[in-house]
């Protein structure tokens, strides 16, 4: 799960982690009055949206009076914000954050990423901090850092030096980098957060560091242990066919592509959207219905595969262990009899009441096109999309 910019700021404070003052908007009234708060200019406004490159987009302005910060929070809230992350659709921003501005000295590059292939977290730091890091991980990666460390043990005060010699920080600030480190580092694990970014982690004239901009998600299979982060979860920014999806505990994510997809298990779901692709087609859509999945499941499933518009086929792919066959083809003959079916469906089906299922499917006057395996499959609906 995604959070804001202002909300990872409010766990950084929790954690002891230094942040500049500030305070969130909704309108331009409230801006002011946000900056109002800071008692000095000049103050940065900041669309509040879950992507990066805002400022690259116009989402980050600089303003010097009460009268700039009403204009410029004017601007930036309702606008639709392009940025690399974003897409071409961009993000429409209803909220921004007002901060005091800073006179920085330097600006680096921090975060802290899980590394699945070596069990350990990886804290990664480089000197060529700001809105060009991507850049520079692709064309001089000789420049980040990278610092492994295993969560149990938790983060020492070597592996802070480690991070620190490497970005050739000034004496006078490694102390407080390093307490600044291992706070964050606790956080990161405390919260079982999948990224925690500081882009840009900033020396300032004064020589304090303060976490100028924030980034973090939290692995949403463990946000059963925080409930607290429930409540910072921004409907407004999630995929709304993946909202709905949520609501029954369905693994989706939505896509570009022209073919739905309703598979059960994550691996076989991976290898579907894969072979999809060698046919010709594109996938429209994760689902992984589940082991578990009852007809009710299917049923919505179904429904949400059939509300996205870019859809103009549908392959269903099972593998039936723990869910059978038959009650997959009850969940689709739920599903048809109650939204209608508009685009063709191909079905593969083995495994457990496979013959049962099959005969549901035959007796339910749907208009299926079946495969005798996944290849099969992909070349019949790719032929029926295109």
């Amino acid at each position: 799960m995604k959070i804001h910019e202002y909300q990872a700021k409010a766990l950084f404070r929790k954690y002891g982690v230094p942040v500049p003052e500030g305070g969130v908007a909704f309108n331009p009234d409230e801006a002011v009055a946000a900056a109002d708060k800071l008692g000095a200019f000049p103050v940065v406004v900041k669309a509040q949206i879950h992507a990066g490159g805002r400022g690259k987009g116009g989402g980050v302005k600089l303003a010097n009076s009460a009268d700039e910060v009403k204009s410029v929070a004017g601007e930036i809230i309702g606008m639709n914000l392009v940025t690399h992350q974003t897409g071409p659709e961009g993000r429409e921003v209803k909220k921004v954050l007002v901060e005091q501005g800073l006179n920085i000295a330097k600006e680096l590059y921090l975060s802290i990423i899980p590394d699945r292939a070596t069990a350990m977290m990886v804290i990664m730091a480089s000197e060529a901090g700001g809105m060009d890091i991507e850049t520079v991980a692709e064309e001089t990666p000789e420049k980040i850092i990278k610092v492994y460390v295993d969560p149990l043990a938790g983060s020492s005060p070597y592996h802070c030096r480690e991070v620190a010699f490497g970005l050739n920080l000034p004496p006078a600030v490694i102390k407080v980098f390093s307490r600044m480190l291992i706070k964050l580092f606790n956080m990161a694990v405390d919260y079982d957060c999948s990224l925690v970014e500081i882009n840009p982690l900033v020396i300032t004239a004064e020589e304090t560091m303060v976490a100028l901009d924030a980034k973090v998600n939290i692995d949403d299979n463990a946000i059963f242990r925080h409930k607290d982060i429930l409540e910072y979860r921004d409907l407004n920014e999630e995929d709304p066919l993946e909202v709905e999806a949520s609501k029954y505990n369905l693994n989706y994510i939505n896509l570009d592509g022209n073919v739905g997809n309703m598979v059960n298990g994550a691996g076989l779901a991976m290898a579907t959207m894969d072979i999809i692709k060698l046919a010709g087609a594109e996938p429209a859509n994760f689902l992984d219905v589940g082991g578990g999945a009852s007809a009710e499941m299917v049923e919505n499933g179904f429904r949400i595969i059939l509300s996205d518009e870019n859809v103009k086929g549908i392959l269903i792919n099972i593998f039936g262990g723990i869910l059978r066959c038959d009650v997959l083809a009850e969940g689709v003959v739920q599903a048809a009899r109650k939204t209608g079916i508009n685009v063709p469906v191909v079905v593969r089906m083995e495994g457990t009441n496979v013959d049962e299922g099959r005969r549901i499917l035959a007796e339910s006057g749907l208009n299926l096109t079946t495969a005798v395996d996944l290849k099969d499959a992909a070349r019949k609906v790719a032929e029926l999309v295109v």
